[in-house]
């Protein structure tokens, strides 16, 4: 039984499978347009909406280990409120998160020049670590993407309301909120809107603007890619024009003290914004639909981590230098919102244009990414064979894309934004690690294998970002903890109880 849960694909054949006409996917990208993937996905969720609970923390109603992050509760075994923030030292939450990921982004770069196939991280455990690690990861990978789409499609809604504010208009609170609202919703004047807990509403604009872009994926991978080019430019310039425009306005005693909360708010800041920086992930689940993706998976997952850690810093520093860093807690907009307080109406508008297009570009890629997957996960025999049905037209995964537009778009109705980034990170992570590890897995089981992107520095790189990703994940709180081994455990159950049995794999092995 041990051998057959940990039975290996083998990577010649599996790319083979991939040439196979009702399974093969369009072969369309190019180095440039997976570097604007990577930036689709990454900027728009971090710099424009979890940013403002990174920097000002979560506070909750009640005192309790299970909010308190891991590491602080096994080193001082003590109850804390909420999550500490990072404050302005948020710039050097950015770095170590940065640190971290260019440890990863050279693992997924090695795996994905050696394995250019649909999956990403649950195609590189499939044949390093075996079957039953695979399905974990694949598993993990789809609370990660759809949990982080939620995240973002609430923080666009929030950026919607503001554009609606911006020209008079207010909607009932109903349509326009989550259901969910942990800390409950205030006014910029700090008036109490809704109190903590459940209330009668459904965030529409989070619904529609994922099943409008799960249209716009079914009709076709170099349609999408090509729309999410232009927005991508679209948002750098909003970034800059933000960065530009508000420097000479920041407030220097803002930035004091530098770190409030000291290293732990560093570090759960840290841990927060992580999930943010999948982007490189979705370029590797685009390798499949690549010219050439031994050359231009590597190159598109360094310049995204690059790029994107260069904006993040200019507007980490740039924000918490305008207003205090407490005000953005609870805000789904903290970057609009600071600039609707300093009343500079112009930049706003520019910004909130901007950020709207950014995490409409996210949005794009990480459900692009999801439904890839799935579609991997379906080819294997892991899922029902309906998720990796080919559209015989537009040759995308159309019922995959379909299934988690709608595994998003209904709980980002509900659910509020810090809730929702909270659960994303620790798939994340777990994410990083695994593939890390596999890296050098497969170092000592197929040496002689030509690596096209080898990671620098033996096993130094693997190794340190297993340890990085290990320390974020300490500092999530164990209530992360708890609901990620809930999850692990609804997946072990569909496993041995659907997908083994049915495993392509498997039965190719007794056969």
């Amino acid at each position: 039984m041990a051998s057959g849960l940990f039975r290996t694909k083998n990577i010649d054949k599996l790319m083979a499978d991939t040439e196979q006409a009702e399974v093969r996917l369009s072969k369309s990208l190019g180095w440039i347009s997976l570097t604007a993937l990577g930036i689709g996905a990454v900027i728009g969720s971090g710099i424009f909406t979890v940013i403002g609970t990174a920097i000002a923390g979560q506070k909750l109603q009640f005192s309790s280990i299970l909010n308190a992050p891991l590491l602080d509760y096994l080193i001082h075994h003590t109850e804390s409120f909420g999550r500490p923030g990072a404050g302005p030292a948020i710039a050097l939450s950015f770095v170590l998160v940065a640190i971290a990921c260019g440890f990863a982004a050279l693992c997924y770069a090695e795996l994905a020049s050696m394995i250019p196939v649909a999956g990403s991280a649950y195609t590189y455990t499939y044949v390093t670590m075996g079957e039953l690690i695979a399905w974990i990861i694949g598993w993990d990978l789809i609370l990660e993407y759809a949990v982080s789409n939620m995240a973002v499609s609430v923080g666009f809604s929030a950026h919607l309301v503001g554009l609606m504010d911006w020209f008079g208009i207010s909607p009932d609170l109903r349509w326009i909120t989550p259901a969910y609202l942990p800390g409950g919703l205030s006014d910029l004047q700090g008036n109490t809107l809704y109190e903590a807990g459940w209330h009668l509403g459904f965030n529409i604009p989070a619904f529609v603007v994922v099943m409008l872009l799960t249209w716009v994926l079914v009709r076709g991978i170099q349609e999408s890619t090509r729309t999410n080019n232009i927005m991508v430019l679209l948002k750098i310039g909003a970034i800059l024009v933000f960065v530009l425009f508000s420097a000479h306005l920041v407030e220097p005693h803002n930035w004091h003290p530098f770190m409030p909360n000291g290293w732990q708010g560093v570090l759960t800041g840290g841990s927060v914004i992580f999930f943010t920086y999948i982007g490189f992930d979705s370029v590797s689940t685009a390798a499949e639909e690549c010219h050439n993706p031994q050359r231009d998976v590597p190159r598109g997952i360094i310049a995204t981590l690059v790029i994107c850690t260069v904006l993040y810093t200019a507007v980490a520093v740039v924000i918490t230098g305008l207003v205090p860093w407490q005000s953005l807690l609870d805000d789904a907009a903290p970057v609009v919102n600071a600039l609707k307080k300093l009343h500079l109406e112009g930049v706003r508008l520019v910004v909130l244009l901007g950020a709207m297009i950014g995490m409409v570009s996210s949005l794009l890629v990480f459900q692009l990414g999801q439904a890839r997957v799935w579609f991997a996960m379906s080819r294997d025999g892991l899922l029902p064979k309906l998720f990796s049905r080919v559209h015989p037209r537009f040759r995308t995964p159309d019922f995959s894309t379909w299934a988690a537009g709608f595994a998003v778009g209904i709980p980002a109705g509900l659910l509020d934004i810090g809730t929702l980034a909270d659960l994303s990170n620790i798939g994340t992570l777990f994410a990083f690690t695994l593939v890390a590890l596999g890296v050098l897995v497969l170092r000592v089981r197929q040496p002689g294998r030509v690596r096209h992107f080898p990671a620098p520095g033996g096993v130094l790189v693997p190794l340190a970002a297993i340890a990085t990703c290990v320390l974020l994940m300490m500092g999530l709180s164990i209530t992360n903890w708890l609901c990620f081994f809930a999850w692990l455990l609804i997946g072990l159950g569909i496993y041995f109880g659907y997908s083994r049995r049915r495993s392509t794999l498997g039965r190719e092995s007794a056969g």
